[in-house]
């Protein structure tokens, strides 16, 4: 990867890896949270939306009049302004009349030079960028949310500090959720590079946003319908084909979980570890809670390491976690026994007794 130059500030920042007692204590091994939620964007997206805006600028003949574009209204659309911001460069994004205020109000606030509202949905709104905006503007650079190689490569750099921060030591298995494959390209491609490529990846979707999973039990790429899982920002109706040729690799597991499973994972994260994030991050969380972790890896021990993406995402809020727990807290009539995990004491009686 290439090093910015003096006067470029990298626009991402290496996070911690923790050890969760309460999730250790729940998943019968030590569970490692790598706080990627504490990205400047507050998404993992920071390391390669950054990285591919960092190298546009590198290789670009007259960078200074770079402007920046994004089509997407959720976590890639932050990241590209906050790290256009960092970088000292303009950014626009184009969303469509859907998003929610609360998203947009986010992304003003990061520091866009414009946010334009157009079409009905994200694929009008990225038409109108391409045709309209960006066929008018030589300094514009596309930024896309998920499919380029230096996303790739800037999202791998989370391998890089977690082999630091494991004195070298190999993980027993990585976690980390997949919407269009950027993050799980890159957790893939940065174990390559440690020569780690044997270690167990459990890539992660919600139901009615399975793509990859799709993909792979039609042994050929598939396009889903629509989406219609909670969790948006898993929303990719295709997964990238680089993800799709690194899902059928031996060491890698897709696991699909419900919309129930993955809110149960952001309010339990919450009351374990005093962390918001998204429900695409906290499907990931999930896996640690209810035995669900041992039965995909049956052979993990107390003393077996296993790493657990927390992506982060900021469409989240209180509102929506208490939400999420009114109308999915029935999976927590079914839990099974993580005795003495803060986040099972937490549930409400009503919850868990009847």
């Amino acid at each position: 990867m290439a090093e910015p130059e003096p006067e470029l500030k990298k626009p991402w920042v290496e996070t911690p890896l923790i050890e969760s007692a309460a999730l250790s204590r729940a998943a019968g091994c030590k569970i490692l949270l790598k706080l990627e939620n504490l990205q400047p964007s507050g998404s993992f997206k920071s390391r390669g939306i950054g990285n591919l805006m960092l190298q546009a600028i590198l290789r670009h003949s007259s960078p200074s009049g770079i402007h920046f574009y994004s089509s997407s209204g959720g976590n890639a659309g932050l990241a590209c302004v906050t790290a256009a911001r960092t970088l000292g460069y303009r950014s626009t994004v184009i969303v469509p009349l859907s998003t929610k205020p609360f998203m947009i109000a986010k992304i003003r606030t990061a520091g866009a030079t414009e946010v334009v509202q157009i079409g009905a949905t994200w694929a009008e709104a990225d038409k109108y960028l391409r045709e309209e905006i960006l066929a008018n503007d030589k300094d514009g650079v596309y930024v896309p949310p998920f499919d380029h190689p230096d996303i790739w490569q800037g999202a791998s750099s989370m391998v890089e500090e977690i082999a630091s921060q494991m004195s070298g030591a190999k993980p027993d298995a990585v976690v980390c959720s997949v919407g269009g494959g950027g993050l799980f390209n890159g957790v893939v491609q940065g174990l390559d590079k440690q020569r780690w490529g044997d270690v167990p990846v459990i890539a992660v979707e919600t139901e009615g946003a399975d793509s990859l999973h799709a993909s792979l039990k039609a042994e050929k790429l598939v396009t889903l319908p629509g989406i219609s899982s909670i969790a948006t920002s898993l929303g990719a109706t295709r997964v990238a084909e680089k993800a799709f040729e690194h899902g059928q690799r031996s060491n890698v597991k897709s696991v699909v979980l419900s919309d129930a499973e993955a809110a149960m994972g952001c309010w339990r994260l919450a009351d374990d570890e005093r962390l918001l994030v998204e429900t695409a991050c906290g499907v990931s969380v999930a896996l640690c809670y209810d035995g669900r972790l041992k039965k995909l890896l049956p052979d993990l021990t107390p003393e077996s390491k296993v790493v657990v993406v927390v992506c982060g995402g900021s469409n989240v809020t209180l509102e929506m976690l208490a939400g999420f727990r009114r109308e999915y807290g029935y999976v927590e009539k079914i839990a099974t026994s993580d005795e003495g995990v803060p986040s099972t004491l937490s549930a409400p009686n009503d919850y868990t007794t009847g």
